[in-house]
């Protein structure tokens, strides 16, 4: 997965690469093209230098030889002109200096007089050298302050982009407070945070619907329930019927059990949306843990140990804590054999479930998601785990499932709601 990076920095990076680029490239036209000026100066200088001296030679005028700048010597035969960079020992400052030659032939009162004409390079190159440094200089700090007030003027500039995007971030469907979304002079801004109120608008409201639409079908299933119970059991009580009969019957009630329990965890799961649990109070989870343990000894279900010394307090609506403990333990009892230990633990801050399993769970990332069953228990709604995510998140508590050592472990650390 390609990282991802912040998108003024990204720009940023992009402007010092940029800049580092420039300079390198300036400095390098810079340097090619200062050097190739200061060589055709010396050059002409030189030409300068030796037309001056082949004036002197043709005006009989005595011409000393004053090495290395100039030497003239009276020659056989003709030769070429030559122009180069030669290093050779400068008196005047006792050490071997770099100059550029120009050795030109000249026929001058039928004699033949080669004349050689030296300047030094050394200064040059220093002043080359200057011009490079102090130019490359000028470009750092000119990007370092444009990179400043460019990275200062993006913040500014996206600032609103950022605040909304934060927004977005934090938007959630079963909050009732609106987006705080910040508005901005630039067109694309401004029109990306009205799309963003419209659209987050329709799907608060398409939301809405669904869970009142979901609330109402709910509650309407309720009646129809009952009454077809009633009449299966008036049925049962006031007329023969004989043994197909009686099973039939038997599985047509389990199968509204069924739906009656579905129904009733799918009304727990609107009204959470909803925000209908308000009532706060001290729920002693030690003693709903010892309630639900003699409830499941009685109808024998399995074998519950329940492991801690320590009392555990939490405040939440006594309702959901009740459905909380009842669903993590009925899940462990449905996906345990019979009288196979569930412990369960209390420590510190944590409540711990586990029962033996022959292995882990194929997607446990999908456990917590409604209407998911890794098995393919026909008994099971699909909604018991469900249930208990939206209470702890509800709540801000933290819940975890692991598989160790063959067992199935689910963890809630109460921390922000421990007393």
């Amino acid at each position: 997965m390609t990282k991802k990076i912040n998108l003024v920095k990204k720009a940023s990076k992009t402007f010092l690469l940029t800049g580092v680029f420039l300079v390198i490239l300036s400095s390098i036209v810079l340097y090619v093209f200062t050097r190739d000026l200061l060589e055709n100066e010396i050059e002409e200088v030189l030409r300068s230098t030796e037309y001056r001296v082949a004036g002197a030679l043709k005006k009989n005028n005595t011409v000393y030889s004053l090495p290395p700048v100039t030497e003239v010597h009276e020659v056989e035969v003709l030769g070429e002109e030559i122009i180069k960079d030669t290093i050779i020992y400068d008196p005047s400052e006792d050490e071997m200096e770099l100059f550029r030659e120009l050795s030109t032939y000249k026929t001058i009162n039928g004699k033949i007089y080669r004349i050689t004409i030296r300047d030094m390079v050394v200064e040059t190159e220093n002043f080359l050298y200057a011009i490079v440094i102090s130019n490359i200089a000028i470009f750092i700090l000119a990007f370092l302050l444009l990179f400043y007030f460019n990275t200062t003027r993006n913040l500014k500039l996206w600032r609103p982009f950022f605040q909304n995007l934060d927004q977005m971030k934090r938007f959630s469907l079963t909050s009732k407070a609106p987006l705080a979304l910040m508005d901005s002079d630039v067109l694309e801004f401004s029109e990306l945070k009205n799309e963003i109120t419209v659209l987050t608008n329709k799907v608060r409201s398409d939301y809405e619907s669904l869970k009142q639409f979901t609330e109402d079908v709910s509650h309407e299933m309720q009646t129809p329930l009952a009454i077809i119970q009633a009449k299966i059991d008036n049925i049962i009580n006031e007329h023969d019927i004989n043994e197909r009969q009686f099973e039939q019957i038997t599985s047509i009630q389990k199968d509204i059990q069924r739906l009656k329990q579905l129904n009733k965890r799918i009304t727990t799961l609107t009204k959470i949306d909803n925000n209908q649990f308000v009532n706060i109070e001290e729920v002693s989870l030690t003693d709903l843990i010892n309630e639900k343990i003699e409830s499941f000894k009685e109808l024998q279900f399995a074998n519950l140990v329940y492991a801690s010394k320590q009392e555990v307090t939490v405040s939440m609506d006594s309702y959901l804590a009740d459905i909380l403990i009842n669903n993590l333990v009925s899940n462990a009892i449905r996906y345990s054999k019979k009288m196979e230990e569930i412990l369960i633990i209390t420590k510190g801050n944590l409540l711990i479930i586990s029962n033996f399993g022959e292995k882990a769970l194929e997607h446990p990332e999908h456990l917590f998601l409604r209407f998911y069953r890794e098995s393919k228990d026909k008994h099971s709604t699909g909604l018991g785990l469900a249930i208990v995510k939206k209470i702890c998140d509800l709540y801000g508590f933290q819940i975890s499932y692991q598989f160790e050592v063959d067992h199935h472990i689910f963890s809630i650390d109460f921390t922000k709601e421990l007393k």
